[in-house]
């Protein structure tokens, strides 16, 4: 007897999920019927569903209130967007309707604020925490937005050089905060951060530089390591040694008032996906608590910068099997009517899982493929190893189109691809839809970007 492919989801998934339903055998995302997406737009596709981005930051907030409530925390806390995980517009309007910060890691980051300013989006009171390695045109377009009347600039030094870089440049008095230099873990090719100032640098640093300074004044603590925010023996230690730098601090400077425990909460990338993001927020808040009333010193306002959290579930790509190859008696690759190296580069760069998942035919029998590209490189393809298990769709067939869909793509894909520019082997970026909701909770649908025309990728090449 064969098996349906809706027959083989409900054996082996949790399913149907909060974001996810079948109806009559169409996959539904936040209710959006995708495949009168695919009718009215076509494919390759790639939207943004926007409410999520304004879901997910809410939902940090009510865990941290909560947290804050029930451990008696005496400070507060701030939610920051890292505005790296995607500069388009549309993702900062909607995320700044919600309350938050904004950190920055470039000199265009400083272009973005100004233009937000200049569009109504944001005041001079916005809060903007600068972080990353500064150089002197980032230095000087933080100088200038301090100087014009922004007081809520915080810059977080990244080395010795930026404050004397600063000091030449600001007429009145600022804010700063330092990055430490956090120890990796063990499975990196490197042992320390390469940005901040290391843990034991920064207590003589500040009595010697920051303490008696006219102008600057120490207002935050960073630290941030790269695999996030887990429940690992690794990130509580590191945890751990940046809150006795911060008790050290603030025992002889007591302007300092604030820990940035930096960005990492993960995404769902797979519909067996489980992570308990309250447990996580309670235990941050009750052991930043713990520490500081043993160290005898007031508990810090907590900051955090999530870029990934806040966008990534906002997205999707959508595409078209066009064609079946058999390559021998055991591997079938479907093609898809794009590039993952184009539009999903994460997949082949660091081999990074998303969710898959057919837009229609659950009602038809299934097998086991791989997925391939339209580039001629051997990358370009998504199988079992990028998957969290092996790839199963229903059957490929001539007369019988079949749509498959990736979800929660919407961080970092169209930055490192390069939007708008050349693409490998000359792929088109597909076109790229906006979802809203309007005041009647019906979806509304805007065109940001047609597909790529042969004419833009010419003129870009110089033909």
């Amino acid at each position: 007897m064969k098996i349906k492919y809706s027959e083989l989801i409900d054996q082996t998934l949790y399913f149907p999920q909060d974001e996810f339903q079948v109806d009559n055998h169409q996959l539904k995302f936040h209710g959006i019927p995708l495949m009168e997406l695919v009718e009215k737009f076509g494919t390759p596709l790639k939207f943004n569903y926007l409410p999520k981005i304004s879901e997910n930051i809410q939902r940090a907030k009510k865990w941290f209130a909560e947290a804050i409530q029930t451990h008696e925390y005496k400070n507060k806390y701030r939610y920051c967007y890292c505005t790296k995980s995607s500069h388009f517009a549309f993702v900062l309007e909607e995320a700044l309707k919600n309350d938050i910060s904004i950190e920055t890691s470039s000199a265009y980051d400083i272009d973005i604020v100004k233009r937000l300013y200049e569009k109504g989006k944001v005041k001079e009171d916005v809060e903007v925490i600068c972080n990353g390695f500064k150089t002197d045109d980032y230095l000087g377009k933080i100088a200038d937005l301090i100087n014009s009347g922004f007081e809520n600039i915080t810059p977080i030094l990244d080395n010795y050089r930026e404050l004397d870089k600063l000091t030449e440049s600001i007429d009145t008095t600022f804010n700063i905060g330092i990055r430490i230099a956090s120890e990796e873990e063990p499975k990196f090719e490197f042992y320390t951060s390469r940005l901040g100032i290391g843990y034991k640098d920064i207590i003589p640093y500040y009595s010697q530089k920051i303490a008696e300074h006219p102008n600057a004044r120490l207002k935050m603590l960073h630290f941030f390591i790269n695999t996030g925010i887990k429940d690992t023996s690794y990130y509580w230690n590191e945890l751990f040694k940046c809150l006795r730098v911060y008790a050290r601090l603030k025992k002889i400077a007591p302007e300092v008032d604030s820990l940035n425990i930096g960005g990492g909460f993960p995404i769902k990338t797979s519909l067996n996906f489980d992570y308990d993001y309250e447990y996580m927020v309670n235990e941050i808040v009750l052991q930043i608590k713990k520490f500081c009333e043993e160290e005898g010193v007031e508990e810090p306002n907590i900051y955090t910068e999530f870029g990934s959290f806040t966008v990534g579930e906002s997205g999707g790509n959508l595409y078209q099997i066009i064609s079946q190859k058999r390559q021998n008696d055991r591997e079938k690759w479907n093609m898809i009517d794009s590039s993952f190296m184009t539009t999903l580069p994460d997949t082949w760069a660091i081999s990074r899982h998303f969710i898959m998942l057919p837009l229609n035919r659950w009602d038809d029998t299934y097998e086991r493929v791989f997925l391939g590209g339209l580039t001629c490189d051997s990358d370009d393809y998504y199988n079992s190893e990028q998957h969290t298990n092996a790839i199963y769709l229903p059957v490929f067939t001539d007369t019988k189109p079949l749509y498959i869909g990736f979800f929660n793509t919407g961080a970092y894909q169209e930055t490192i691809s390069g939007y708008g520019g050349v693409h490998h082997c000359l792929m088109p970026q597909p076109k790229h839809v906006l979802i809203d909701k309007d005041e009647n909770g019906n979806y509304t649908y805007s065109v940001f970007r047609e597909e790529q025309k042969p004419e833009d990728v010419l003129d870009l090449l110089g033909y």
